[in-house]
């Protein structure tokens, strides 16, 4: 038995092709470095004023967390589908409630390295780095990789 500690890569994921390039690109990483993979994934729920005296209420009327989660768990499936290395790599799913850099930044502390995709599936298809991505360059707590895919919108 080692002491050493477990070597981890946090992945960013919120469901674009962009952040499934990513989460491919470090299962082939992990499998290098011997490594487990943790798929981050953050969602935020939408809330509205209901009344003076009741403050705000969910928005959203369905179980919010329930799809983000079997959202991630489709795309974990694609890419490991997609990895040749998929059956060599342990993948442990995070479901954090929050803002995405904020959150990401927070799971990635004592992580050997954080990887995200250039963008996101924001509304703004000709930025080269996503607002996400931007904010973690300048504010990560591990090394970052970025990774730049070839998809249409590049």
């Amino acid at each position: 038995m080692t002491d050493e500690p477990e070597r981890r890569i946090v992945v960013g994921m919120e469901g674009s092709g962009y952040a499934r390039a990513a989460l491919i690109w470090a299962i082939e990483e992990a499998h290098h470095r011997d490594a487990v993979v943790e798929v981050v994934t953050c969602y935020s729920p939408t809330y509205v004023p209901a009344a003076p005296d009741l403050g705000y209420v969910p928005l959203d009327s369905f179980d919010l967390a329930a799809e983000v989660e079997k959202m991630q768990g489709e795309v974990i499936d694609s890419a490991l589908e997609a990895s040749a290395y998929s059956g060599d790599v342990k993948i442990r799913r995070t479901l954090e409630k929050g803002r995405p850099a904020d959150t990401l930044m927070a799971v990635a502390e004592g992580a050997d390295m954080l990887v995200v995709g250039n963008r996101g599936r924001g509304g703004f298809a000709g930025l080269r780095l996503g607002s996400v991505s931007q904010a973690i360059a300048h504010h990560s707590p591990c090394p970052l990789v970025i990774v730049r895919t070839g998809l249409a919108d590049d």
